[in-house]
């Protein structure tokens, strides 16, 4: 019987990636997704990536062993500067008539991913998803709680149809298990430790902050919005003012929030996004990361921060509750505790001692969290798909169209009930229902 490895000289594969996010956006999906794309590349798998045009100077880059195919897409609301796929399902069957793959991963569940699931079956080509984003969480921070479970249950008959839908950590793994999920394995992240370091910190950047090297700098870095809590952030922040006066609020990254947050808190320092070597620069010249978000599956920033070289404060969940040994590497409250964060960033702000103990036990926590690491695990799990059991679907990959269908329309129509209340959100609704097998029509 040959070994893996052996499988995997002889065979490269052609990788074919379906997701609505994708590099040069800004946010850790695209981020994870493009760390999967250039590792498989590298070790000359053919990877073809079909993602959202987001402008018209958009343009499909092509390298070797690299080739991306470009589809129509429509504003997201909320994020007019980011888009979702449009149904492309006959394209997709043609794009893999012509050149099929090995297997389709399918990263995002919206209206192209949808059309993928469905170009994939229709063909009879292995597929595996990934579980990035806990949507039906969202749907509480913007008024719209009722939609938690009709999302929910969309999200779990989406995933159930692949041969294996990948989580970030083990505890991710057990609770989509208990919501349902099945074939579900992990897929770990990185962390780039040649671009994340505390020899980044610049005392230009911490000068042009107005911070001395003595003063406190508390740092946020992600999108601003409702769903990453970030209100908890200000009231942290203008507690920790109460005993350090002098202390600063830096935010980087952009979102829905930015104006808003402008003017509740005036004083804080807006940086807008920031990539590569400034990113890297932006965290390490901090000394406090606060990161109260109760919706992450993962959690990119925390590991970046870590590797940093900086006192992270986040709830016991997802990364920080993974990697983070309490008041050994970083600090944690209680899950939805929002006095219990404050405290514990106050804690670390009012004892240097222990913010540094927890610094300098950072960057060696994550030692291990290689992106090299997660591709080989990556590849072994694809290889698995493609060669054993591409002949055989488990139960849940049964076609159930009918369901399907019941299930999205039920979940648009609700929405549509919701927002039709609100003229300024009306088209946003009926364009996110946008789907070919729902036929909505204007109510």
């Amino acid at each position: 019987m040959p070994k893996q490895a052996d499988i995997k000289q002889a065979h490269r594969l052609k990788f074919a990636l379906v997701t609505e996010t994708f590099k040069p956006e800004i946010n850790g999906v695209a981020m994870t997704l493009g760390k999967i794309a250039s590792h498989l590349s590298i070790n000359q798998h053919q990877v073809q990536v079909i993602r959202p045009k987001q402008n018209h100077l958009d343009i499909p880059a092509e390298t070797q062993n690299f080739k991306e195919y470009l589809v129509t897409g429509v504003p997201i609301p909320f994020y007019k500067h980011l888009k979702f796929g449009l149904p492309a399902k006959k394209r997709l069957v043609k794009l893999w008539a012509d050149n099929t793959p090995d297997v389709v991963h399918i990263a995002t569940e919206g209206p192209l991913g949808w059309s993928a699931l469905q170009a994939a079956k229709k063909l009879n080509i292995p597929m595996t998803s990934s579980y990035h984003t806990n949507f039906h969480e969202y749907s509480k921070h913007y008024g719209a709680s009722f939609l938690m479970q009709p999302i929910e249950n969309y999200l779990r008959h989406f995933h159930n149809q692949t041969l294996a839908t990948l989580a970030p950590t083990a505890k991710a793994v057990k609770a989509l298990e208990a919501r349902g999920y099945k074939n579900v394995s992990i897929m770990a992240r990185g962390v780039d430790a040649g671009q994340f370091s505390p020899t980044n910190r610049s005392t230009a950047l911490r000068q042009s902050w107005g911070a001395s090297d003595e003063d406190l700098v508390i740092i946020h870095v992600g999108r601003l919005a409702k769903e990453k809590n970030i209100s908890l952030v200000l009231e942290t922040f203008t507690a920790i003012q109460q005993s350090q006066p002098s202390a600063k609020l830096v935010f980087v990254g952009d979102g829905p929030m930015l104006e808003t947050l402008k003017q509740a808190q005036p004083q804080a320092i807006f940086c807008g996004n920031k990539q590569d070597k400034l990113l890297a620069e932006h965290y390490a010249s901090a000394d406090l990361f606060v990161f109260p978000s109760v919706t992450e599956t993962f959690g990119n920033v925390v590991p970046e921060a870590l590797a940093s070289g900086l006192c992270v404060v986040a709830y016991d969940y997802a990364a920080a509750g993974n990697i983070i040994k309490h008041g050994i590497n970083g600090l944690l409250a209680p899950l939805n505790q929002s006095k219990a964060l404050i405290e514990t960033a106050l804690s670390a702000s009012n004892n240097k001692s222990l913010r540094n103990k927890c610094r300098e036990a950072s960057v060696q926590s994550i030692a291990n969290f290689r992106w090299e690491s997660v591709i080989d695990d990556l590849e072994n799990l694809l290889y698995t798909t493609t060669n054993n059991l591409k002949t055989s679907k488990p139960e849940s990959f049964k076609p159930n169209a009918q369901n399907a269908n019941t299930n999205l329309l039920h979940l648009i129509n609700v929405a549509l009930i919701h927002f039709r209340k609100c003229r300024r959100f009306r088209l946003k609704a009926i364009t996110m229902a946008l789907h070919k097998k729902c036929n909505l029509t204007k109510p």
